[in-house]
């Protein structure tokens, strides 16, 4: 049985329909000219509360959004498909700089740029000389690594196996770059809200060299969400900071940066805000601005901003152009509605399967423990090859697209990660095939 949810009707927020789906006469125009199609207006979406279960509503937002057929793709993780108002404008955007060239870089983009990072900052409760545009949480977090400066010769770096592996490699180099050691933690399973946090200020108190730790707010392994406000306050205590890796967390949870409590963030915006591939965030809250040092290459002015610790060189205009409109989609969808409904679709095939004996769901069912993203595996079977073959027999036998995941110290996985244009149907569909597969156990 599918789970219920009630969520009570909440004021309009300030951005109107009309504002997200027309997006601006002149972009329109320019992409009418230019041949662009326009996207369908014809979506009910208006930054109101809206139940979970409300399929009406669900459907008019999964409209939005142009899927491929034959699959029922639940890997959404990799990185979020544009909405279709946000893929007519990223078009038009796209054309623009194309034509406009030099003149629109040299003379029209720098004003641009800071507006863009301003409404960024306004929707991450951020200041706009605390964030800077960046090309994905992973060149953030690079950044903030490279550039964090506390580290002495014997002090340690601590990080996770649900922690992403590159960022793990950049914490290491750090450690090695500067004469220090690294911990190494396995996340728990199962895991527990007030375990978790116990469970880091443990690894803290035996380890009193460390003076910086990397956290992972919703791992793309198996999707655990960590209580990051009471680590990081644990944390604090300690004397220890935390890089706080929020890349698959901002767009899939409602919250805002204060709520994480953290000194330093890495952001995508290309996953779960629905901007194009190519476009993240770094948050420096700004009486830590120096703790990490400016980028070789700053100018002096930046040097005074987090700006001025990441240089990616020339960016994509278009896809910097195009955060402002998925803001007002993410906005006009309801960052809260958007929250529950992705919850309540990883609910919807947990409650069916929980119950197998021959099915370990990593993710607890805890609703502070997780958002839509959840992993499992079948019982004993923990190498890659296991679950790479479990991931082919959904795709071969039932059509359903999903990723293995490796990296996890209890074992490898596959990963199920729903987005707003899957069903309740589509959640219906893999339990039922996990019902098939352990029979078959």
């Amino acid at each position: 049985m599918r789970p219920g949810m009630t969520i009570r009707q909440g004021e309009h927020m300030s951005i109107s329909r009309r504002s997200v789906l027309a997006g601006g006469a002149g972009f329109a125009a320019a992409a009418c000219a230019n041949g662009a199609a326009l996207p369908v207006t014809a979506f009910h979406i208006d930054g109101a509360l809206h139940a979970a279960g409300d399929e009406a509503y669900w459907r008019e937002v999964a409209a939005a959004y142009d899927v491929m057929d034959g699959v029922v793709n639940l890997e959404n993780g990799n990185w979020g498909l544009m909405a279709r108002p946000v893929l007519a404008r990223y078009t038009a955007h796209t054309e623009t700089v194309n034509r406009r060239n030099s003149y629109f870089a040299r003379r029209e983009y720098g004003e641009m740029h800071g507006a863009i990072n301003a409404r960024l900052a306004a929707a991450l409760g951020a200041g706009p000389d605390e964030i800077a545009i960046t090309r994905g949480a992973t060149e953030a977090l690079k950044a903030l690594i490279a550039g964090y400066n506390r580290l002495q010769p014997g002090d340690g770096v601590m990080f996770a196996d649900l922690d992403y592996g590159s960022i793990q490699n950049a914490m290491a180099w750090k450690a090695a770059q500067t004469g220090g050691r690294v911990v190494r933690l396995s996340v728990p399973e199962p895991a527990t809200h007030d375990g978790l946090i116990a469970f880091y200020d443990a690894a803290m108190a035996a380890s009193p060299d460390v003076r910086l730790l990397l956290l992972t707010h919703v791992s793309h392994r198996t999707g655990l969400a960590m209580s990051v406000a009471d680590i990081v306050a644990a944390a604090r205590l300690r004397g220890v900071d935390v890089i706080v890796d929020a890349a698959h967390s901002w767009g899939q949870m409602d919250f805002d940066v204060t709520a994480l409590g953290a000194d330093f963030v890495g952001f995508n915006l290309h996953k779960w805000i629905g901007a194009p591939i190519g476009v993240g965030a770094m948050y420096i809250r700004a009486d830590r601005l120096e703790s990490i040092s400016p980028d070789m290459s700053a100018e002096p002015w930046e040097r005074e901003r987090t700006v001025g610790r990441v240089h990616t060189g020339t960016m994509n205009f278009a896809a910097v152009m195009s955060i402002p409109d998925a803001l007002d989609f993410h906005a006009g969808v309801g960052p809260a509605s958007k929250a529950a409904r992705l919850a309540y679709l990883r609910n919807a095939w947990v409650e069916q399967v929980r119950p197998l004996e021959a099915v370990e769901i990593l993710t607890p069912d805890d609703p502070r423990l997780h958002a839509g993203i959840t992993s499992f595996r079948m019982k004993g079977k923990t190498s890659a090859e296991d679950n790479k073959a479990l991931a082919e027999r959904l795709l071969s036998e039932f059509g359903i697209f999903s990723v293995l995941r490796d990296g996890v110290a209890a074992g490898c996985c596959v990963r199920i990660t729903p987005a707003l244009y899957n069903t309740p149907e589509h959640a219906d569909r893999l339990a039922e095939a996990l019902h098939k597969i352990a029979q078959d156990a």
